[in-house]
Order: C-alpha cells, then sequence, then structure tokens
C-alpha cells in the first residue's frame, strides 16, 4: 500500500513537498515515482527514481522539482518549488516491481497505486 500527504492549495512560486509512506513495499532498487493527472488530460510521468538512486524528470518540471526517497524509512518525496498553475492535478505515488535505468522507469509499467493529493496552483 502506498499513502500520499502533502498536497494543497498555494499561490504561482510558491512550494510544496509531498510524501508517499510503503507498507507491505520496500522500494529498494525498483523503479518508483510521482504521476500526475490533470482534468481532462492524461496521466503523466513527474519524477521517477531508478536502481542506484538515478532520477529522471519530466521536462516540464526539471530545475524546479525534486524526487527524493529515504529507503529507511520506506518513504518517497517530491518536493516542489517554483510551481506554476499548469502544474495542478492529482499527484499518484507509485510503485513497481521492474528495475531499470531512470529512462525505462519513465515508461514501465508501475503496478501499484496511492490513492492520490491533490495539488492546486493559482496565480
Amino acid at each position: 500500500q502506498l499513502m500520499e500527504s502533502g498536497g494543497g492549495s498555494v499561490q504561482a512560486g510558491g512550494s510544496l513537498r509531498l510524501s508517499c509512506v510503503a507498507s507491505r513495499y520496500t522500494f529498494s532498487n525498483y523503479c518508483v515515482g510521482w504521476f500526475r493527472q490533470a482534468p481532462g488530460k492524461e496521466r503523466e510521468a513527474v519524477a521517477v527514481i531508478a536502481r542506484g538512486a538515478f532520477t529522471s524528470y519530466a521536462d516540464s518540471v526539471k530545475g524546479r522539482f525534486t524526487i527524493g526517497k529515504d529507503n529507511a524509512k520506506n518513504t518517497l518525496y517530491l518536493q516542489m518549488n517554483s510551481l506554476k498553475p499548469e502544474d495542478t492535478a492529482m499527484y499518484y505515488c507509485a510503485a513497481s516491481t521492474m528495475i531499470g535505468s531512470s529512462l525505462y522507469c519513465l515508461s514501465t509499467i508501475y503496478a501499484y497505486w496511492g490513492q492520490g493529493t491533490q495539488v492546486t496552483v493559482s496565480s
């Protein structure tokens, strides 16, 4: 099970930090990441962590978002800075049973999903 927290409403330029705690799943070297889905749009990968803690980001968030994980706490994080209205979406934590490069992790299948946490950015 994956449980997200940390979403909320913020003005453009602000910051939020999302957390995702896993139970009955160990992040270890598997692909894990954050995804988002805005109303009327398809779900997209935001940021992923692969084996070796290598990361990949969607072009739209590079330089503004940072993904990290604490294996000891089985927790995944997403630090979001310089938020924009177009970042408004439901954000989901996801975990895979696959191991690969960070680019592989952007497109692989994720077996486990959290319930999502809403992020709303106003202009």
